[in-house]
């Protein structure tokens, strides 16, 4: 319930406090000093756009987040209701790695496309 409390205080944070405002949540390190986009770059603009119901400003904001984020949702929903009923669900160790490497190369290509002049469309 900590973790679900957690991330519904931070959501709540975002709405309140827009980070389309320069500054208002710090800068990303990377863009700051290399001037490149990281996979996270407008993922705090994208919840806040969702919050606000403007789908289409968070999937301009981060594709990659607002398309995770139901996912994250459903997972964490699974995760909250098999710790309640005390369900435990162990992972199997080859598809979690599948998975693990699966994500990493979706971000790497994410990272990669929105840094080139074609996928500045995904640049938030």
């Amino acid at each position: 319930m900590a973790t679900i409390g957690g991330l519904a205080l931070a959501t709540l944070a975002l709405h309140l406090r827009d980070p389309h405002q320069d500054g208002s949540w710090g800068f990303c390190p990377l863009h700051a000093s290399t001037g490149l986009y990281c996979p996270g770059c407008g993922g705090l603009r994208a919840v806040n756009d969702l919050t606000n119901g403007e789908v289409g400003a968070a999937l301009s904001s981060n594709l990659l987040v607002t398309l995770g984020i139901p996912v994250a949702v459903v997972l964490l929903a699974v995760w909250g209701l098999d710790r309640w009923t005390g369900h435990s669900r162990l992972p199997v160790g080859r598809r979690w790695t599948q998975v693990a490497v699966a994500l990493v190369g979706l971000f790497a290509v994410f990272t990669v496309v929105r840094n080139l002049p074609f996928g500045a469309w995904l640049a938030p």
